[in-house]
């Protein structure tokens, strides 16, 4: 590019400048002059910057999971300590086989969120619970016994209105030895000697009434009746069975319900009457509807005086008894049992719908030994 540069005397010269001098200037980095405010305040805005952005965690997530956490723990304790408590208290208490799926799942996500506290305790309780429970679903090992043969059933006839003539034919197929029955009302008496009950099962001790507090046992073999619990709300049959070797005694167990608004007493207060095995006499077979499961207590001190649940014995302990017709609600659960003395090894248990009643019943075969 061209400039006029003056000359002394007035005169003007035209000069060419060399365009490189200011390209260079443009080239040369910038030198800005800094001082220790800008210093400081740069190295905040790089921290600011730079620094991971954690998410914060879900206050409404972990109240729930502790609220979750406080339930399952206490409703794990009251399994755990035999503690009866009130009817609610109970109820949950039939209910463990669920609470412990759900705390388990539960206490794993707790952890998957990292909710340390809430996860670890949870699944430590789970784990303690899954030892009590899915023990039910192993058979245990036979014991060697050589005598004989028994096949016992019960069923709950729901306040008589059960189909009669599908309880006798359950009875003929599957070469029933002694039924015991529960709610059994005179018109059910009635309609089972119709359905031809008599030429299967000739012998009985019926206490027949009307509703659901009826009870009974009848038998292929002579039956002679026995006391063998004190007096309760709801009958409660009980009879020597003589068998062609050792003899057996046999209740048909229905105590009331836990859950009724009178409260649990009565039920406990039941429960506590049934008959101990006695070692020195006829063997003992409790079958019936014993409105527990053999997480209640009540269960859990018969079976530790010397008798052991047939289901449970042959890997069919979590097999539900009521409703027959499971579903949602109300949760299905297993409140009918077949008890026998732990001299009595256990072969076969099955459990089936019987047509008109809210129970499935449970037919069981064992041995008498000699």
């Amino acid at each position: 590019m061209f400039s006029i540069t003056p000359l002394s005397g007035g005169e003007r010269k035209w000069v060419r400048h060399s365009g490189t001098q200011r390209d260079d200037a443009a080239d040369r980095p910038s030198i800005v002059a800094t001082t220790p405010e800008t210093d400081e305040h740069s190295a905040t805005l790089h921290d600011v910057v730079t620094t991971e952005v954690k998410p914060q965690k879900s206050g409404f997530a972990t109240f729930l999971l502790v609220v979750c956490a406080f339930l399952f723990v206490a409703a794990a304790m009251v399994r755990l300590l035999g503690i009866d408590g009130n009817r609610y208290m109970i109820a949950s208490t039939s209910l463990i086989p669920y609470i412990t799926v759900v705390g388990l799942l539960i206490g794993l996500l707790a952890l998957l969120r990292k909710r340390w506290v809430v996860g670890l305790t949870m699944t430590l309780v789970a784990v303690v619970l899954v030892g009590t429970v899915a023990q039910r679903a192993f058979p245990d090992s036979r014991p060697n016994g050589v005598g004989q043969p028994v096949r016992v059933m019960t069923s709950n006839l729901l306040v008589g209105i059960a189909d009669a003539e599908a309880v006798v034919r359950e009875v003929r197929n599957r070469d029933v030895d002694v039924l015991a029955l529960q709610e059994l009302t005179p018109d059910m008496v009635r309609d089972l000697e119709r359905a031809g009950l008599n030429q299967v099962l000739p012998n009985r001790v019926f206490l027949a009434e009307p509703g659901g507090s009826g009870s009974g046992i009848a038998s292929k073999f002579p039956l002679t009746q026995r006391n063998l619990t004190p007096p309760g709300t709801l009958q409660q049959a009980g009879a020597l069975v003589d068998l062609p070797g050792r003899d057996i005694e046999v209740v048909s167990v229905h105590p009331l319900p836990p859950v009724v608004t009178e409260g649990p007493e009565a039920w406990q207060r039941e429960l506590a009457g049934l008959p101990t095995p006695d070692s020195t006499g006829a063997i003992r077979i409790l079958a019936g509807d014993f409105n527990a499961t053999l997480d209640h207590v009540g269960l859990t001190r018969l079976l530790n005086k010397g008798y052991v649940d047939a289901a449970d014995q042959v890997g069919k302990g979590l097999i539900h008894t009521w409703p027959s017709k499971s579903g949602i609600w109300p949760p299905p659960v297993t409140i009918d049992h077949v008890l026998v003395d732990t001299r009595c090894p256990v072969d076969t248990v099955d459990v089936f719908d019987v047509l008109g009643s809210d129970h499935r019943a449970v037919v069981t075969q064992f041995v008498v030994p000699r």
